[in-house]
């Protein structure tokens, strides 16, 4: 009986602590994302995601950047190609145990370690060269996974794609991200 009770006692913090995880809805011209956050594993990140997505940040920019096979990157751009400001960059938390598997968002970054602020990607498949320690010796850092619209996010990674001025890979067609936002709670579960 024991056992038993324990057992049960397990399962219920393990339900818990997977609806702790804050989920996000992501509506694209392309279809609705959505994504489950891992604070415990990137706890700056995810807080730095939340903010941009609470602020309406993201609400009207697109995926600049659609690599068949590898990765879609937004979060960063407007239609006509023009980068929005952004706040101070975010500790790069790609140590953190999480892959650059398929499906996960990862924080884009340039060359400098710790310069992610807003732009993320998601992965099209694993992308093993990604993770820490990567060439670098930081990786690029994983803080969430698509839990739905998987077929959306490859959907956008099969758009033709063009060159706009010196930014290589961009959709032909503009994929707009209209609106990024957390579930409540109760939705999330």
């Amino acid at each position: 009986m024991k056992k038993i009770l324990l057992a049960v006692a397990l399962a219920s913090q393990a339900l818990i602590a997977a609806a702790a995880n804050p989920l996000v809805e992501m509506k694209t011209s392309a279809g609705t994302i959505v994504l489950e956050l891992y604070p415990e594993k990137a706890p700056k990140t995810v807080a730095n995601f939340l903010e941009y997505a609470k602020s309406g940040f993201y609400d009207g920019l697109i995926f600049h950047r659609v690599i068949d096979g590898f990765m879609i990157q937004g979060g960063g751009m407007n239609a006509k190609m023009e980068e929005k400001a952004t706040r101070a960059p975010v500790e790069n938390e790609g140590k953190n145990g999480l892959k650059n598997d398929a499906g996960t968002i990862a924080m884009a970054r340039t060359q400098d370690p710790n310069s992610a602020t807003a732009q993320f990607f998601i992965n099209l498949e694993n992308n093993r060269p990604l993770n820490y320690p990567s060439p670098d010796g930081f990786g690029y850092a994983v803080f969430g996974k698509v839990t739905d619209g998987m077929d959306v996010v490859r959907k956008i990674g099969k758009e033709p794609t063009t060159t706009r001025g010196f930014h290589r890979d961009v959709p032909a067609t503009p994929i707009l991200i209209q609106s990024v936002r957390q579930l409540p709670e109760k939705q999330a579960k």
